[in-house]
C-alpha cells in the first residue's frame, strides 16, 4: 500500500479530503493529518509517506517551504499535491520545481481533479522507486564486486598483473599506496553461544560494521568478510616505515577490540602479515597472518608475523594456488565439472593424512570463504547447504579430525555441485547481462572481447560462447549494434562530422567506422545524416 499524509490547518477541508475518494481502490491508507507544516515535516521523517497533499499556506511551516526542506534533503520520495487558492497563484511556479506533481484549487476541488492529480503522483512514485531500486542495485553491485576483486586479491586467483589492474580500474580503486599489510581477525564470545544462526550473523554483521568503521579512521583499509567468525584487514599504507605502520595498527585493532567488547561482550585475536611493496603480492601478507594465527592467545590477542619467533616454519596454512586455475574456472564459469573435480583432488590429499588437521582445516575455510564471496547469494547458497546442520557452516569449527573435516567438504562439494546444477543458465544469463552493462559503461572505448572476459575473470573463448548463447548475439555484433545506436543519435544532431563521430565512439578509424554503420543499418554515416536532414 501506498502511504499518504495530509496536511492543512483547516479540520474541513482534512475531513473533505479524507472521504473524497475511496482510497483503497488507488492502492492508497491515509497514515495521518497534520495541521501545520512542521509536524508534517516530523511524520515525513517518521513514517516515510510516498505522497503528501498539503496545503500551501500553514502556521509554523507552509507547505511550500515543507517541499522545499524534502527536495533539499534530497528525498526522492515523497510527491507533493499542493492544495491553493486563487490569490496564492503566484507561489505556483516555485512550487512546480519541489517534486509537487500537481497543484488543485480548494474552491474548484472534485473527486474528478483530486483523482486525476492522484493517479499523477502514483505514476511518480513509482518512477521514483523504479529510480532509487536501479541505484541501490548499483551501489550493491559495486559493493559485491569489490568484495570479490579483494577475495581474489587474498587468495591469489588473478591470472595477471593486467587483469587485476584492469579490475581495480574499473571499481575505481586507488591502490597507489607506499605499502600494504593484511590481518587475519577471528571473532570469539560467550555472546554467540547457543544464539540462533539469525542472531549471530547480526551479532558478526554489527561487529563487521564497527570494524570497518573505526579501523579507516586510522588508516585506509578495505574489511572483507570472511565467514561468520572470520574477516581480514587488507591495510593501505601512506608511509614505507615498518614502525610506525605497526603503531598504526596495533593502535586501531586494539581500539576495535575494545569497542566490540564493550558493545557486543565479543573478543577477537588478530594475527598481522608482513608488509608488502605492491598491492598484488598482498596474498603473501594474508599467508603470513593465517600461518601465524594459531600463536594469538587470549594474553596477546594481536601479534605480527614478524614479531614471531620460529625456529622451524609452521605448518597451518594449505597452499592452494597449486589449484589456482581449476578453482578460478569454477567459480567464474560456474562449472560444476571443474568444481567437483578440485573439491575431490584437494579432499584426496588428506585421505590418509589424519595428522594434517590444521592444513585440512584451512584448506576447508578457504573454499568457504571463496564460496561466500565469490558467488552471487553466496551466503543464502551456503547456508541452505548446511541448513541441517547444527550451527551451520559454522560446524566446520567445531569438527576434531580430518575424517570429520572431510565428510564436511563432501556434503559441500555435493550441495554446490546441485546449486550450480540447478541455476546454471540463470549464472549465465547474469554474466552476460553483467558484460552487456559494461560494455554500455564503456561505449565511448575500443572495447574488445579479451578486454571484457578480463574484467570478469573468465576467458575470452568462454565468454565469446556465453554471449552467442545466451546474449542474442555474438560479442562483437552486440558491440558494434550499441556503438551504432550511439553513432546514430550523435549523427543526427548534425553538429559532428563522421570522422569525429568515430573518434568519440573507439573506432580504429572512419574508414571502418562507416563499414560497420552500413553492415548494421544498411547505409553509410554520410546518407544517415542525409536522410535524417531531409525527414
Amino acid at each position: 500500500m501506498i502511504n499518504l499524509l495530509i496536511a492543512d490547518d483547516e479540520p474541513l477541508v482534512l475531513a473533505g479530503i479524507k472521504s473524497m475518494l475511496n482510497w483503497e481502490d488507488y492502492g492508497i491508507q491515509i497514515l495521518g493529518t497534520a495541521s501545520n507544516g512542521q509536524t508534517a515535516y516530523e511524520m515525513i521523517k517518521e513514517h516515510s509517506p510516498e505522497i503528501v497533499i498539503t496545503d500551501i499556506k500553514m502556521p509554523v511551516m507552509s507547505g511550500l517551504q515543507l517541499a522545499q526542506k524534502c527536495m533539499e534533503e534530497k528525498r526522492e520520495l515523497p510527491v507533493f499535491i499542493i492544495l491553493t487558492s486563487y490569490e496564492e497563484f503566484d507561489f505556483v511556479k516555485e512550487a512546480i520545481s519541489y517534486q509537487v506533481v500537481d497543484y488543485l484549487v480548494k474552491l474548484e476541488l472534485t473527486p474528478e481533479s483530486l483523482g486525476k492529480a492522484i493517479r499523477q503522483a502514483l505514476e511518480k512514485v513509482e518512477k521514483a522507486q523504479q529510480a532509487m531500486h536501479l541505484s541501490q542495485t548499483s551501489v550493491n553491485s559495486i559493493y559485491l564486486l569489490r568484495e570479490q576483486f579483494f577475495t581474489r586479491l587474498l587468495f591469489n586467483l588473478f591470472e595477471s598483473e593486467s587483469q587485476f589492474q584492469t579490475q581495480a580500474g574499473n571499481l575505481k580503486l586507488c591502490l597507489s599506496y607506499a605499502a600494504y599489510a593484511v590481518a587475519y581477525v577471528e571473532v570469539n564470545g560467550k555472546a554467540t553461544e547457543g544464539l540462533p544462526i539469525e542472531r549471530q550473523l547480526s551479532l558478526y554483521s554489527s561487529s563487521l560494521q564497527i570494524a570497518r568503521e573505526l579501523i579507516s579512521r586510522y588508516t585506509p583499509c578495505h574489511v572483507l568478510s570472511l565467514d561468520m567468525k572470520h574477516f581480514s584487514v587488507v591495510f593501505f599504507l601512506e608511509q614505507d616505515q615498518e614502525d610506525a605502520n605497526k603503531g598504526t595498527i596495533q593502535n586501531a585493532l586494539q581500539q576495535t577490540a575494545s569497542m566490540l567488547f564493550n558493545y557486543y561482550g565479543v573478543t577477537i585475536r588478530a594475527s598481522i602479515g608482513g608488509m608488502v611493496r605492491q598491492s598484488l603480492k598482498a596474498a603473501s601478507s594474508f599467508q603470513d597472518a593465517k600461518q601465524v594465527f594459531s600463536c594469538a592467545t587470549a594474553k596477546s590477542p594481536i601479534l605480527f608475523a614478524e614479531d614471531i619467533p620460529l625456529k622451524e616454519p609452521l605448518k597451518n596454512v594449505f597452499n592452494m594456488s597449486v589449484f589456482k586455475e581449476d578453482i578460478r574456472k569454477a567459480y567464474a564459469e560456474f562449472d560444476e565439472k571443474a568444481l567437483h573435480d578440485v573439491f575431490t583432488s584437494i579432499m584426496e590429499l588428506f585421505e590418509d593424512k589424519q595428522s594434517h588437521y590444521v592444513q585440512a582445516l584451512d584448506a576447508a575455510g578457504n573454499i568457504l570463504y571463496m564460496s561466500l564471496s565469490l558467488l552471487n547469494n553466496g551466503e543464502q547458497i551456503v547456508s541452505e547447504i548446511f541448513q541441517g546442520h547444527g550451527d551451520g557452516y559454522r560446524s566446520l569449527y567445531k569438527l576434531t579430525s580430518v575424517k570429520q573435516i572431510l565428510e564436511w567438504l563432501q556434503v559441500f562439494r555435493d550441495g554446490l555441485c546441485r546449486s550450480f546444477a540447478a541455476h546454471n543458465k540463470d549464472y549465465k544469463n547474469h554474466i552476460v547481462g553483467n558484460v552487456k552493462k559494461y560494455i554500455n559503461e564503456h561505449i565511448e572505448e575500443k572495447i574488445t572481447l579479451n578486454q571484457a572476459a578480463e574484467a570478469f575473470s573468465i576467458s575470452p573463448n568462454y565468454l565469446s560462447v556465453l554471449f552467442s548463447k545466451y546474449g542474442g548475439c555474438g560479442f562483437t555484433d552486440y558491440v558494434n549494434q550499441r556503438k551504432v545506436e550511439m553513432a546514430k543519435g550523435m549523427l543526427k544532431g548534425g553538429n559532428l562530422k563522421v570522422y569525429e563521430v568515430s573518434n568519440v565512439l573507439g573506432f580504429e578509424s572512419p574508414f571502418y567506422f562507416s563499414r560497420v554503420f552500413k553492415k548494421v543499418t544498411g547505409v553509410s554515416p554520410r546518407d544517415f545524416m542525409n536522410q535524417s536532414q531531409q525527414g
